[in-house]
């Protein structure tokens, strides 16, 4: 970013702390994240991502069922899973994916499932990837501009990173108990470290929560970010959304909704995927404010950022290129334009030229005497 200087002489391209920010600023950053969150349509946008979030759900239960089932536990992770499954689905879902979860992690290739399982959650949610950098470029009005040789690769080590880290805090949560407690044996660690794990996982849970949140906001984006924020204010913002909104939702549920007596067996998958869809909610919001906080700090810092924030793309190519298209598409259009009108002409003289023919031929009927002989 180019170094510009203010009256005053700060560095306008230093990014300020937040708490650099006035009252004012803040008052515009927030009416300004919920205006953009409705202009946005990012509640349409949470819902195409929730779609790409149930892809990758399935490829994700294997990897975690199977990686414990190379610890001999593949039965109660499978029962616990199922277990946790059935709070959202009905007995008759449960039973029918409990067939082949079983056959895959009890057939002594536990290792090869875990292997097409990751791969699974990887392709999959690779459009996930793919559809939150659209929705980041739309919230930070910027187009995608990285060329495909570049995006994919980009859009894969997410993927990657986000997925090990969800695999991850799939075993975290499914690691409790007695399972817990063999996994423990099988390396010699013993129960004390059961104990520890009790407690512990909960904290390293949430780090994996927020490490997934700052990867997917830093790198999603064709955005350059002064630097990579391990928890930005969105991001906070988006847990705290998404914990109350999670808390509530169960709530609702729990005491007034009649999703089971409305879609029957289908009940529990409604709920689930409605989670969803508050989850990406919340992410989108956080992505919002962290986009109009950046805004508030370049106008408090002199930039004109009332219509753009002025932070620059990762790449330009792809915009440049599609221009290119764009003009050569216009050029086409006009070409075909033109050349429909000069025929329409040439066809409306034509017509003309018969037209004054057949007039002069009325005027002058005896053009020839020896037609009379």
């Amino acid at each position: 970013m180019s170094s510009t200087a203010t009256a005053d002489g700060r560095d306008v391209t230093e990014p300020q702390s937040p708490l650099d920010l006035t009252k004012r600023t803040w008052a515009y950053t927030f009416k300004k994240t919920l205006r953009e969150f409705s202009n946005d349509n990012c509640t349409d946008l949470a819902a195409s991502l929730t779609y790409f979030a149930v892809q990758a759900l399935f490829p994700g239960l294997l990897a975690v069922v199977s990686l414990l089932g190379l610890f001999g536990e593949a039965k109660n992770t499978t029962d616990t899973v199922l277990d946790l499954i059935g709070r959202f689905a009905s007995a008759d879902i449960v039973n029918g994916i409990r067939g082949p979860i079983e056959s895959l992690t009890t057939s002594g290739a536990a290792g090869v499932t875990f292997v097409v399982g990751v791969l699974g959650a990887v392709w999959s949610a690779s459009g996930y990837v793919g559809a939150f950098g659209r929705a980041l470029n739309r919230i930070y009005d910027r187009q995608e501009g990285r060329p495909i040789w570049k995006l994919r690769p980009t859009n894969l080590l997410v993927t990657v990173i986000a997925v090990i880290l969800v695999v991850i805090a799939g075993l975290i949560l499914v690691l409790s108990g007695g399972i817990a407690k063999s996994v423990f044996d099988v390396i010699h660690v013993g129960d004390v470290a059961a104990d520890v794990w009790s407690i512990a996982k909960w904290p390293v849970l949430a780090f994996i929560v927020v490490l997934v949140v700052a990867v997917l906001y830093h790198f999603a984006p064709n955005v350059k970010q002064p630097r990579f924020r391990w928890l930005s204010g969105g991001a906070l913002l988006a847990i705290v959304i998404w914990l109350l909104a999670s808390v509530g939702f169960a709530f609702y549920v729990a005491n007034f909704s009649h999703y089971n007596k409305t879609y029957g067996a289908l009940g529990g998958v409604i709920i689930f995927l409605l989670w969803l869809w508050i989850t990406n909610n919340a992410l989108l919001f956080g992505a919002e404010f962290d986009a109009e906080t950046e805004r508030g700090r370049e106008l408090q810092q002199g930039l004109h950022a009332e219509e753009d924030i002025q932070l620059p793309p990762r790449d330009t190519r792809q915009i440049e290129k599609k221009a290119v298209k764009r003009e050569k598409d216009v050029h086409e259009a006009i070409a075909v334009r033109e050349a429909a009108v000069a025929e329409q002409r040439a066809q409306d003289a034509g017509h003309a030229a018969v037209a004054t023919e057949a007039a002069n031929k009325s005027k002058n009927p005896v053009d020839n005497p020896a037609d009379f002989v």
